[in-house]
């Protein structure tokens, strides 16, 4: 079983304050997180760390600077209480290639839709990414992303913190399994309540997020 998941492309540490989260991941780990952009119409924003070989770490929350959205923000962050990892992301060679194959193995991972955003420098970043009531609610199974002819944010330039292994709970693991395998990736897993963590390598030494 492989530390970090195949496919990888992002992992999302969500928190209803973005400021104070990305303050503590610089307290704790002696990287300071660059600034993303804002997610327009979608009341968010984000922070980004390269975590090496082609993947980073999202820290995504309510953007203050935006009016409220029609519906709920993204990954639920206008209802935690605190930061938590709460899903991950993979980049398979071809999106819509992936997306019929897990259908085709009984998993439905949702039809890709487009998004974009600024970075500080202005550059607009356009991708398609998977996400519906089909998905899985627990967060484990990842969405799928495509950044088509965009600069993959790893390739940007970000502060690093070398990703050292990725993993989780699940009250039933083997289910969760079978719809990783439906996606040709997987996740170290063990029984238990329903749960994420990461560690990565810093200047202050190990550090793990849940």
């Amino acid at each position: 079983m492989n530390a970090i998941p195949p496919l990888l492309d992002h992992l999302v540490l969500a928190t209803p304050d973005l400021a104070s989260t990305v303050a503590e991941f610089a307290r704790r780990t002696g990287v300071t997180p660059a600034v993303g952009g804002a997610h327009p119409d979608l009341g968010t924003r984000n922070h980004l760390v390269s975590l090496g070989g082609g993947s980073y770490l999202e820290i995504i929350g309510p953007d203050p600077e935006q009016s409220l959205p029609g519906g709920a923000r993204p990954f639920g962050v206008g209802g935690l209480t605190g930061a938590c990892t709460v899903t991950w992301a993979i980049s398979p060679p071809d999106l819509d290639a992936a997306v019929a194959a897990a259908r085709a193995r009984g998993y439905d991972p949702g039809s890709p839709h487009p998004m974009s955003r600024r970075r500080p420098d202005g550059t607009l970043l356009e991708w398609r990414l998977t996400g519906s009531d089909t998905a899985h609610p627990s967060g484990l199974v990842p969405f799928l992303i495509d950044w088509g002819s965009s600069l993959h944010p790893s390739a940007s330039g970000l502060p690093v913190t070398p990703l050292v292994e990725v993993t989780a709970t699940a009250p039933d693991p083997d289910e969760i399994r079978v719809l990783l395998s439906a996606l040709d990736t997987e996740l170290r897993l063990s029984e238990g309540p329903v749960g994420f963590s990461f560690t990565v390598e810093t200047p202050n030494g190990l550090v793990t997020f849940g």
